[in-house]
């Protein structure tokens, strides 16, 4: 946890003195010229986040009377000091980022729905994995074995541990390893790590590599799991209440609308990624309901708490809308 912290706070300071057109710390929205409010959002370059793209593209946040650009962040990690520090207004991260960061005294609010996992196992955008010819067949064949997740200590290893148990096996028993998503195709590949789990589209190039789903970890947590939300701090939603109300109206709209436009947001993620058509045409989308789901983020408070990664208990009343 103290590298995590360590991670949190390097990654501000380099917000700090990077951020291309920043408020300056002050969480102010700018006022556009055309008289839409300015807001900033900071993700991550990845599918899960197609929705604000579709939503930009289409119109949607301008209807509500926002002008909102996104900010490319290298991970988790530099979104929530920047939206704690004012460098944006809101963010996207996973939700259990948003209790750690919450239970070590950042004050953050989520204000949305971000993405949630498809509910099908077998069939979801994140899966365990393993390379081809492995014998290992399950969850439960984990046990003294090595699996890379993104970053320790937070929703992935989290969700493994739910899908060992549920098998039948230890998860005190399983090694996690650290390993960026695009690493994990070459690092199975050639035998580093027993499993790995991906997502898109990671999960596409090594199920293209001959490699074997073994479990759904996202699904095993809960069928209607709600993955990452889009957050603000605590301080800039009480002083910008209605900006907060429409950027949550505009952002369901969106999600809405990437649910039912599929072929749209294949196109648009090529606009911001560097993601092959090919991998594209082929990645399992996931669902982006317009509605947090209460009943799973209380599963991965509970999991997170039994895996001993919050500071303090995190109170969902102050963090949920």
């Amino acid at each position: 946890m103290q590298r995590l912290f360590l991670g949190l706070a390097a990654a501000s300071l380099v917000l700090g003195a990077t951020a291309c057109g920043s408020s300056g710390g002050s969480g102010a929205s700018a006022s556009a010229g055309d008289g839409l409010t300015h807001v900033k959002v900071g993700v991550i370059p990845i599918v899960d986040v197609a929705p604000v793209y579709l939503g930009q593209q289409k119109g949607i946040y301008k209807k509500y009377g926002l002008d909102v650009s996104m900010t490319a962040a290298q991970g988790g990690a530099a979104v929530v000091p920047g939206v704690a520090s004012g460098q944006f207004q809101f963010g996207f991260s996973n939700t259990t980022s948003l209790m750690v960061a919450q239970s070590n005294g950042i004050q953050v609010k989520a204000v949305s729905n971000g993405v949630a996992t498809t509910g099908v196992n077998g069939q979801d955008y994140g899966a365990l994995v393993v390379r081809k010819g492995s014998s290992l067949r399950s969850a439960k064949d984990l046990e003294g074995r090595t699996v890379a997740v993104n970053t320790l200590n937070n929703i992935l290893d989290t969700s493994v541990r739910e899908s060992v148990r549920k098998a039948g096996g230890d998860p005190s028993k399983v090694k996690f390893v650290e390993l960026a998503f695009d690493q994990m195709p070459a690092a199975l590949e050639k035998g580093r790590v027993d499993a790995a789990m991906a997502v898109e589209p990671a999960l596409t190039t090594i199920l293209d590599q001959g490699g074997t789903e073994i479990a759904s970890p996202y699904v095993d947590v809960a069928g209607d799991l709600t993955v990452a939300m889009y957050f603000t701090s605590q301080k800039y939603a009480k002083q910008n209440p209605r900006v907060v109300e429409e950027f949550q109206k505009a952002t369901a709209e969106a999600l809405a609308y990437a649910n039912g436009h599929p072929g749209e947001v294949r196109d648009v993620v090529a606009t911001y990624t560097e993601i092959p058509s090919s991998v594209l045409a082929k990645i399992t989308l996931p669902k982006w309901p317009q509605d947090i789901s209460r009943s799973s983020v209380q599963i991965l408070e509970k999991l997170g708490a039994q895996d001993g990664l919050f500071k303090t208990a995190p109170d969902l009343n102050q963090l949920l809308p």
